[in-house]
């Protein structure tokens, strides 16, 4: 008989809370997991008393979810390399910017056999004007292979067990069936499918075109011209997948990760919360993620840096209009109006051999 899996939650803000609410529940009704699930918390003092404590305790994350309870099972560790040290499934759910420092701390600290599952939303910026998907540097830094995990899933949403979809890249056809074992509930319907690097794109790309609809929402231009912003963004997200990580599948875009994603997140995401507010107030993104999000991270603007980064080393910026304007107007360079300019005016375009790509769905 195979030994059980042990899980390990690598991440215990809403998102990670709301999924260790998830894992916990799953792993008790298994016989392929360890009942036990650590949650890695940074630790922080609320109310004078430290936030693992709390946790273990009153078993609800106070800050990031409150009134929602985990699982008993799920235990919060505020020391990583304790909290990771003999999990066999890593899922990783923090802010991307803080990536290689949690994988120079796991680095020789974690089983060899272990395998990754990134919730992670966002690029890393390469010398030379590249960009990486984060799970491509997980699976690089700790040598361990990584799927992604990317859907039409907001944590408060997902927390009071309201009905979604989401979606698993994995190659590995070995671990697909576990790693849909451990999360799909019947509220939380998995589908699976091999186009990872889309899968993760997905994830990144649609936050910066949720900044672009949270402006239009300030400027109070009306759902027609965010349903053209909404619109040109997938145009953008699927032709910078294909220029950027070909190979990909068109029918990917049409899974929870993409098109769904990118709706929810355009009208419901705080993307657009906040940069709704960056025109309504006339604040920074800066200090309104630090007013608005509990400590939370804003991805958005990150990613549209991080594109820029890319679009602007190979001279691209004008091929993808609407990102290279949102990064414009979060950079302080341009107004919200001009947005309405780039959307009037922009050349769209889609190659046809992308249109007759085949489904990756895994069928399990």
């Amino acid at each position: 008989m195979a030994a059980k899996q042990r899980v390990c939650i690598v991440g215990s803000g809403n998102w990670g809370s709301a999924i260790a609410k998830i894992v916990g529940f799953n792993v008790t009704k298994q016989n392929n997991f360890e009942d036990r699930v650590t949650m890695y918390v940074y630790e922080e003092i609320i109310n004078g008393k430290k936030l693992t404590e709390i946790i273990n305790e009153t078993h609800e994350n106070v800050k990031y979810l409150p009134g929602h309870k985990l699982p008993e099972n799920v235990v919060a560790v505020p020391d990583l390399v304790e909290a990771a040290k003999d999990a066999d499934i890593l899922i990783f759910v923090i802010p991307h910017q803080f990536v290689y420092k949690i994988c120079t701390t796991l680095l020789g600290n974690i089983k060899p056999t272990a395998v990754g599952l990134s919730l992670i939303k966002g690029f890393d910026k390469k010398e030379g004007g590249g960009i990486q998907l984060i799970s491509h540097v997980i699976s690089k830094e700790l040598n361990i292979p990584v799927s992604v995990l990317m859907g039409a899933n907001l944590a408060p949403e997902v927390a009071k067990e309201m009905f979604c979809e989401t979606t698993i890249g994995c190659k590995d056809k070995a671990v697909a069936p576990m790693l849909k074992e451990l999360v799909q509930t019947s509220y939380f319907r998995v589908v699976v499918v091999e186009d990872v690097d889309s899968v993760e794109c997905c994830g990144a790309l649609k936050n910066i075109v949720a900044c672009g609809a949270g402006f239009i929402d300030g400027l109070g231009l009306g759902d027609n011209t965010k349903a053209a912003v909404i619109r040109l963004g997938l145009m953008e997200m699927i032709k910078f997948v294909n220029v950027f990580f070909p190979g990909g599948k068109l029918s990917t875009f049409f899974e929870s990760c993409g098109v769904a994603d990118l709706v929810t997140t355009c009208y419901g995401g705080r993307n657009r919360k906040v940069s709704e507010a960056f025109v309504t107030t006339g604040k920074t993104i800066l200090e309104l993620e630090k007013e608005m999000l509990n400590g939370q991270k804003l991805q958005g603007p990150f990613a549209a840096e991080e594109v820029n980064y890319m679009l602007k080393a190979r001279n691209m910026e004008n091929a993808f209009p609407l990102f290279t304007a949102v990064h414009r107007i979060c950079m302080g360079e341009i107004k919200p109006s001009d947005l309405v300019d780039c959307i009037r005016n922009h050349p769209e375009h889609m190659d046809d051999d992308v249109l007759q790509l085949p489904s990756t769905r895994c069928h399990l």
